[in-house]
């Protein structure tokens, strides 16, 4: 036995723990639901968490679908206001996207989404892990903004 190893103390792990997540949400009831879906392996990091970016992408879909209902025709997304992680997605978590109207402009359309993840262990509880405020713009064929023909 080298001098070393006789001196550390050896690293104790206790298995199956995990940091802690955060507390219990209630899904908005004055919110949309417009998107669930699960990810797999292959939207996950080295760590099994789930990308950044693929929420991302995700929380931009789920977004379109209110605005769409207004703007009747192409629109584009135009502005993050603010993307919040509030817990890490896991693969198997059951997201569900909430999304509210809060501004339709002449030409543009803000909403704000919310990401619920339903643990694959403990479904029917919700923890919030993600919300954004996303702005898109109506536009026509050109790709130029178009007024928003509806409004709220």
């Amino acid at each position: 036995m080298s001098h070393l190893s006789s001196s550390v103390t050896p690293y104790l792990r206790t298995p199956n723990t995990e940091p802690a997540d955060a507390p219990e949400a209630t899904v908005p009831a004055d919110h949309d639901l417009v998107l669930k879906v699960i990810p797999l392996p292959g939207d996950a990091n080295a760590n099994g968490d789930i990308f950044g970016g693929w929420v991302m992408a995700q929380v931009d879909l789920a977004g379109s679908v209110l605005p769409a209902r207004y703007a009747m025709g192409r629109m584009a997304t135009m502005a993050v206001k603010e993307f919040i992680f509030k817990a890490p997605v896991r693969v198997g978590d059951i997201l569900s996207f909430y999304a509210k109207m809060v501004r339709i402009g002449r030409t543009s359309m803000t909403v704000n989404v919310g990401v619920y993840a339903e643990r694959y262990s403990n479904q029917g509880h919700y923890i919030k892990v993600t919300e954004a405020t996303v702005t898109y713009v109506a536009i026509d064929d050109a790709g130029r903004p178009r007024p928003v023909p509806r409004s709220l």
